[in-house]
């Protein structure tokens, strides 16, 4: 639900009426996640996916006569198994389950408050009740805070909230279920989570980085471009980046806040910047580290930074050439090398050829 949740909030604020068809379980060959929703309004207008195409057509229609119908939630199941799912184009082989839901904003009061903070890429989780006994839960979405208190208030099953509120907390899109608690009838949720984007931290005001601050910021991330030369780190110069800063680059490290999503890119290869910036750097709480320069550069670069004393295993961390070998000449087609390497390296994957490679091909990640 999270992956439209823009045009989930319009719809919301405008007292506009819509079905959300949601992703609740994906085996196989499935290029979505669980969590992913596709969402028709009153007036047929459609936001978001949940197949990559494959099914989109007959949950559109599915969503469209829930809506004319004023119809409850229902759930649907496509695979490629079945010969109503071929019609409806499920190609690829996997299986997904789909809930559909008509939303009336005047009946979900905190949904728009919820969509509109996610859209804002603000920390979020919904539970979105799927299953249930109690007439007072079908069909609520509700919003869930980190420490499990729902808003509103209802009779929800214990463990219920507790397991979502761990999936709350590891940010991660699932369904979960629970047993029947005192007062409370057993029940299955979706729990939707969003996090703020992460960070992509580029170092080195060259004509690679705007390239690169290009790309960063198509892929979702927070782009900050770091130089310490005042005329080169300019935002003319960079006007994909969500913020220029100039500073010496480990001294802007050292004051900001890092986590196991944010990516360093070092681009200058100059060892005054480079070393002290990649010592403290591959010390931090971070998700990837890479350095830009020829192999003879990261060899001289790798002995210094040995005399700063960064370990054997610090330095396994630093990708270095960075990017993946795909024959970049370009500043543009060398971004795209880095953010390969990025990808593949967040979804611990090897960065082959497909064609070389056997088992499933889409990572599976979360809204």
């Amino acid at each position: 639900m999270l992956n439209i949740a823009a045009t989930l909030a319009h719809w919301c604020r405008t007292r506009r009426p819509c079905a959300v068809a949601t992703v609740t379980a994906a085996t196989g060959s499935t290029p979505l996640p669980v969590g992913t929703s596709l969402a028709v309004d009153s007036d047929g207008n459609v936001a978001g996916s949940i197949s990559g195409g494959c099914v989109d057509g007959a949950v559109y229609e599915l969503c469209r006569r829930l809506l004319a119908e004023n119809g409850a939630p229902e759930q649907a199941r496509f695979d490629s198994s079945d010969t109503d799912a071929w019609a409806a184009g499920l190609m690829c082989g996997g299986s997904i389950s789909v809930y559909v839901q008509p939303i009336h904003p005047a009946d979900q009061a905190p949904l728009a408050t919820a969509l509109t903070a996610a859209a804002d890429e603000r920390t979020v989780a919904l539970l979105q009740i799927t299953e249930t006994a109690d007439p007072d839960l079908a069909g609520r979405v509700l919003s869930l805070p980190a420490d499990g208190t729902l808003t509103p208030q209802l009779p929800v099953p214990p463990q219920l909230t507790t397991r979502a509120a761990a999936a709350h907390r590891t940010g991660t899109s699932s369904l979960v279920h629970a047993p029947a608690g005192p007062h409370c009838a057993p029940a299955s949720a979706l729990v939707h989570t969003c996090r703020p984007a992460p960070d992509m931290l580029i170092f080195g005001a060259v004509e690679f980085a705007d390239a690169l601050s290009q790309a960063g910021r198509f892929l979702g991330y927070h782009v900050t471009l770091c130089d310490a030369r005042p005329v080169f780190a300019t935002r003319d110069r960079f006007p994909h980046a969500h913020a220029v800063v100039t500073d010496w680059p480990h001294r802007f490290l050292a004051h900001t806040s890092t986590d196991e999503r944010t990516v360093v890119c070092v681009l200058t290869h100059d060892t005054k910047f480079d070393i002290p910036l990649l010592r403290d750097a591959l010390r931090r709480d971070v998700g990837y580290v890479g350095a830009m320069g020829s192999r003879r550069t990261h060899e001289h670069r790798l002995d210094l930074l040995r005399a700063e004393g960064v370990s054997p295993g610090e330095l396994k961390s630093l990708n270095a050439p960075i990017g993946l070998d795909i024959g970049a000449a370009t500043p543009q087609e060398t971004a795209i090398s880095i953010v390969a390497e990025i990808i593949a390296h967040t979804r611990g994957r090897p960065g082959m050829p497909l064609a070389d490679t056997s088992g499933p091909i889409h990572a599976r990640t979360s809204y």
